[in-house]
């Protein structure tokens, strides 16, 4: 009997992003800082990659670059890392190496994408956990410990959060740990935006929260670096065993000038700098945004993001929000990601990691275009919970 082929939805926010966001004015749909260029990455760090040969490297990333990595993680070593192509291959191998069909997996929304689709093509038995609009993008208490029952294959997480910027309280990310731990589950932990957080205090790791836990991240986020395509996996060494031999049937190797910068990325003195760049960046734009949003005659309303280049905001107009972002894309020359793109009409998620000039410029866009479509007659919607699940 033949098996079924993996079919996977298509990822609605990545096609909208590459039908569009090389054709707009201000692209405000990335969830990084703006990127550094070559020059001046090389400058800030005091490398030259003229040398470094252009052929393959070590396959899970040569051992400098693994050393860099385990640094971030307590604990960890060279053998607990897998160097990826981005976070998007390291969630994506992470999760081909753990779940089956008929899995069950626990799943904490809203999320990027990724991982939804993934799951739904791998025909995972997914439960979906939501963070609360309500309670300030954190879930229900208790309400993730009690969807982790005997039985339950893995749990999947995004921390801190996308599109919400939040962060999982303490507590929160205890009760997940202790959960998993009872039920002999696995946490794959996206943390692709811990370092973008506003108040420098690092996020903390679900690594070595349990035995069998995952963390996946990269430079793309935090470090202004997605160009690079470097990314992570922190796991047990029998894991990331697997996981590489995983590897080598999509990417095979780091490429070899990501593998060297990524490396001089990640040293202290240099790291420490690419996070200050990005919390001046993140800090001053994410003040542009409260502006709009307190000018808006109550049109939106919003949590502050602690961490990210993102803001998630919901606005009180009775229309739907792929419908609203299209026309904001056509009428104001602006992208920005619909709330529809996470499951949730009704939310706009709105980039704020671009030059600060140019986030003004595209903002008095975005306000302007929302006060006209109210004084068209748009009617409003009041509703404070107004899309969460």
């Amino acid at each position: 009997m033949r098996a079924e082929a993996m079919r996977v939805p298509p990822f609605l926010m990545e096609r909208w992003q590459s039908h569009f966001e090389h054709e707009v004015r201000f692209n405000l749909s990335d969830s990084g800082v703006h990127p550094l260029t070559l020059e001046e990455f090389t400058e800030l760090a005091g490398v030259d990659p003229a040398p470094v040969a252009l052929g393959y490297t070590q396959t899970n990333g040569t051992e400098a670059l693994r050393d860099r990595i385990a640094a971030l993680y307590p604990g960890a070593e060279a053998l607990n890392v897998v160097a990826t192509s981005g976070s998007a291959e390291a969630n994506f191998v992470s999760l081909w190496h753990l779940v089956e069909p008929g899995d069950r997996v626990v799943l904490v929304l809203p999320t990027y994408g990724q991982a939804p689709g993934l799951l739904e093509g791998l025909n995972a038995d997914v439960t979906t956990v939501h963070l609360r609009d309500e309670l300030g993008w954190q879930p229900s208490p208790g309400e993730i410990a009690r969807a982790i029952t005997p039985g339950t294959r893995l749990v999947m997480v995004t921390n801190p959060n996308n599109p919400t910027g939040s962060r999982l309280a303490p507590e929160v990310m205890d009760e997940i740990a202790a959960a998993a731990e009872r039920a002999g589950a696995w946490i794959v932990a996206d943390e692709v935006y811990r370092g973008a957080e506003m108040d420098g205090a690092m996020t903390p790791s679900f690594w070595g929260r349990s035995e069998r836990v995952l963390a996946t991240g990269s430079l793309s986020k935090a470090y202004g670096l997605p160009g690079l395509r470097l990314g992570w996996i922190v796991g047990p060494p029998a894991e990331t065993e697997e996981l590489w031999s995983r590897k080598d049937y999509t990417t095979i190797c780091p490429g070899a000038l990501s593998d060297f910068l990524g490396e001089a990325a990640l040293r202290p003195g240099v790291r420490s700098r690419l996070l200050e760049r990005t919390r001046a960046i993140l800090t001053a734009n994410r003040n542009l945004v409260a502006e709009l949003v307190a000018t808006s005659n109550g049109v939106l309303s919003w949590h502050p993001p602690e961490a990210g280049a993102i803001c998630y905001l919901r606005y009180a107009m009775d229309v739907n929000s792929t419908e609203l972002a299209d026309r904001l894309r056509t009428e104001r020359d602006t992208l920005i990601v619909p709330g529809d793109h996470f499951g949730m009409d009704g939310y706009l998620r709105v980039g704020h990691g671009v030059p600060t000039a140019e986030l003004r410029e595209a903002l008095l866009r975005l306000g302007s275009f929302l006060t006209d479509a109210v004084g068209a007659g748009g009617p409003r919607r009041e509703s404070a919970a107004a899309g969460t699940p």
